[in-house]
């Protein structure tokens, strides 16, 4: 069963950095994708940041150059290094699985191509 949990998220400054973590498990280690999604009110979900399982990283054009994704070499915690932040970066931040890879594995797919979300950690930067 996979088990993703979000922690990390709190109010910081625009400018400012934060760093979200995700505790991952349940998914084979042989082909996966995680990543991050982020949603505001009354906004659809968005994709932000996805690691392939062979260490193949992706980003959409709006956090490329800010934000990192990364995991542990364990493979049981994914994170998102957010630099820069902007106002336009609050949001609800999930953590996202789906397995095996698919070609939706890129950093603004569509919801719909992940079928494994945790319960998300809100980020605020105050404008």
């Amino acid at each position: 069963q996979v088990h993703l949990a979000e922690s990390g998220g709190g109010s910081v400054q625009a400018g400012g950095s934060l760093k979200l973590s995700c505790a991952a498990s349940g998914y084979p280690s042989s082909s996966y994708c995680l990543g991050w999604f982020r949603q505001t009110p009354g906004k659809e979900r968005e994709g932000v940041a996805v690691l392939e399982h062979d260490g193949r990283t992706d980003y959409a054009d709006s956090v490329k150059g800010r934000f990192t994704i990364s995991q542990d070499y364990a493979k049981t915690t994914l994170y998102l290094q957010m630099d820069s932040l902007k106002p336009e970066d609050t949001a609800m931040y999930y953590c996202v699985a789906d397995f095996p890879v698919s070609p939706c594995c890129y950093g603004d797919a569509p919801p719909s191509c992940f079928n494994h979300w945790g319960q998300g950690t809100r980020v605020t930067v105050p404008s």
